[in-house]
């Protein structure tokens, strides 16, 4: 779920680490001290905001140079002072919700040193993972995760009768899918010691969608957040000449903040949790990390099932991501100190499929767009801008997004579903039950399949063709270049019955799309090489390594185009005129293109040698897609050397 940009930030930065350079050399930082949270409990709480301001410097400066989530890290920082200095980690169970916003907690949790690899091979992953510290409790990539898992730790914890305490964080919208608000059902009705903490900030990536942030924001603490708000940025100048007017004008901030979060009519207006058998707590200012203290210091000690309302800005302490949450939700890292990106001259296929569909609903007003929460991500800003009333961003909720897809389907619509391979896999049994068995025509542009980098395996995209090819009355196609996805997108919207188009993350080979609504035959691929002996029938993205790879090896290369239905006739063919085949895809080889060959191939009784050359059976890792490809054997010299290794071994 990322929005990648090259973003003008540096100077503002500099300002965050420059902050404490006033400090004598005998002054230590605080942030320095703390190299695990046992140091941290060791400080009085009066330090803690000095500490969390190291630490938002210190996140400008480490994020500025290794690229990654940003503004949700930002919002984050007082809340992940104030619960590792009140709970006892590891002990204590801290569950972070979609993950992006735990870089703060890496920090406190002895992994400050190696923040400079961050998203990198071999160095930090971007988000909790389980095998890389103990004070990672759960594994996290997908949203809306926490509460169920926070809650089975709860119950194991209580069979052990060990004391221990578990927290689960969400926000950033995770509070808008269905998984949640089965867990919360599931907890309120149990006796368990559980805390919840909504980190209220409005956001996901994009703006929150749906009624439930809606009934979040109808209270008058976010009023009073937006009004201290003006306030605070018209008289700052005026204030900061004035001697102690500012510490003054900023308890009186702290007190209004604390007589409007203490009215009972507010609790009541957000008594739906309430009625889910947790007891609420808040609104509380979430910048506030004394108050925050003394509020989880009261609730760790309380019995049975807590909410803990906490209000946030995403991208805090730093201007132009709290004006623009949206574009610095995530950032690159700066190039050589220069902020300002260089133009690409490449288009994204995510931007293809966004130029592809404005025309394809200019031509065919039944065209529906459906996003589950990632307008900027799978390319539909210029669609929604264009088509408001035929755009639909349901929130964080795939399962939702794939089943309304069908019910539009069934009005007469065309549906189409933007999504990521990795979170399709959430909507599988929407896909087969609501979609698939009642032959709906519903069109999944499926972004981000095979490897995409720095968000490593729980972004992945590598199983989609195996768990979609079971699938009857489905379509599915593999685009190789921009143009042909293009093509591949017009074919399958076309069609009467469900269809997917799989696209890598990136650019292709820099061809021009075009803008036209051209269609091609449905099951046929296209031979691109005529070589001997070894044929590689490639799919989708391995085209061009294996165009390159065929050259060393002067091999035929056949660009499959469609997974399902295979093109029968085209495999039997090249099978018969060569000796050895090569199936080539960026998917798992279990159950993926190359198992769909070998069926091909059984079926006509053809025994030929055929190389399976796909993802093999493990997790991969993160880092450069680039690097992990050549380590996984399908960059173009690691598929040659890997196809010649195999032809000698014959």
């Amino acid at each position: 779920m990322i929005v990648q940009v090259m973003s003008s930030y540096h100077s503002e930065g500099q300002q965050y680490c420059n902050l404490f350079e006033d400090r004598t050399m005998s002054d230590m930082p605080l942030l320095e001290t703390i190299h695990l949270p046992a140091d941290l409990r060791l400080l009085k709480k009066s330090q803690l905001p000095e500490l969390s301001a190291e630490l938002r410097a210190f996140l400008l400066e480490s994020i500025e140079k290794t690229g990654g989530h940003f503004a949700s890290n930002l919002g984050a920082v007082e809340l992940t002072v104030a619960l590792h200095y009140v709970y006892d980690t590891p002990n204590d169970h801290l569950v972070w919700d979609v993950g992006h916003q735990s870089y703060p907690h890496k920090i406190l949790t002895g992994r400050r040193n190696r923040m400079g690899s961050m998203r990198q091979y071999g160095g930090l992953a971007g988000f909790p993972k389980r095998s890389e510290s103990e004070y990672d409790d759960f594994g996290v990539g997908h949203s809306s995760t926490s509460i169920g898992a926070a809650l089975g730790m709860a119950v194991a914890d209580k069979l052990a009768n060990n004391g221990h305490r578990s927290v689960a964080i969400i926000g950033d919208g995770a509070m808008t899918a269905g998984q949640a608000f089965e867990a919360l059902n599931n907890a309120g009705d149990m006796d368990v010691d559980l805390l919840v903490i909504l980190n209220d900030n409005e956001m996901s990536i994009s703006p929150n969608v749906g009624a439930f942030p809606k009934y979040l924001a109808n209270n008058v603490v976010r009023d009073f957040h937006g009004v201290l708000s003006s306030i605070k940025s018209q008289s700052s100048k005026v204030l900061d000449k004035l001697p102690g007017a500012m510490d003054i004008a900023q308890k009186v901030e702290h007190k209004i903040k604390s007589i409007a979060t203490e009215g009972e009519h507010i609790k009541q207006s957000l008594s739906l949790f309430e009625n889910f058998g947790f007891h609420y707590t808040g609104p509380v200012d979430g910048h506030n990390v004394e108050t925050l203290v003394d509020i989880l210091r009261d609730l760790r000690g309380k019995k049975g099932p807590q909410l803990l309302h906490v209000i946030t800005k995403k991208g805090n302490g730093y201007k132009l991501a709290e004006n623009d949450p949206v574009k610095y939700h995530a950032i690159s890292k700066v190039q050589s100190g220069n902020s300002t990106p260089a133009p690409t001259p490449k288009l994204t296929y995510t931007q293809i499929f966004g130029q592809w569909l404005c025309d394809q609903a200019e031509a065919d007003g039944r065209l529906i767009a459906i996003t589950p929460a990632m307008r900027e991500g799978s390319g539909l800003v210029e669609f929604e801008q264009k088509y408001p009333q035929r755009y639909f961003d349901v929130g964080i909720a795939e399962q939702h997004a794939v089943t309304f897809a069908a019910g539009l389907a069934c009005g007469g619509m065309k549906p189409v579903v933007a999504i990521y391979s990795t979170f399709l896999q959430r909507a599988y049994d929407q896909l087969v039950h609501d979609v698939a068995l009642q032959n709906l025509p519903v069109l999944f542009a499926v972004d981000r399949a095979g490897i995409v980098g720095a968000d490593g395996p729980t972004h992945a995209g590598v199983y989609d063709l195996s768990f979609l090819r079971c699938i009857p009355n489905m379509v599915i196609a593999v685009p190789s270049d921009e143009r042909e996805c293009r093509m591949l997108l017009s074919t399958c919207y076309a069609l009467d019955m469900p269809s997917v188009v799989r696209y890598p993350r990136g650019s292709g080979k820099g061809l021009a799309a075009g803008d036209d609504l051209q269609t091609v035959p449905v099951g046929k691929g296209v031979v691109r090489r005529e070589g001997k002996q070894t044929v590689i029938l490639a799919f989708g993205s391995m085209v061009a390594p294996a165009m390159a790879a065929a050259e060393r090896l002067d091999a035929s290369v056949a660009d499959m185009r469609f997974v399902k239905p295979l093109d029968e006739e085209l495999i039997v063919r090249l099978a018969r005129e060569h000796d050895y085949l090569v199936c080539v895809e960026e998917n798992a080889e279990q159950g993926g293109a190359g198992s769909a060959v070998l069926e091909v191939l059984a079926k006509y009784g053809i025994g030929k040698p055929v190389l399976l050359a796909g993802i093999a059976d493990v997790v991969t890792e993160h880092g450069d897609p680039a690097l992990l490809l050549d380590q996984l054997g399908l960059s173009a010299d690691a598929l040659s050397l890997r196809i010649e290794q195999w032809l000698a071994s014959l």
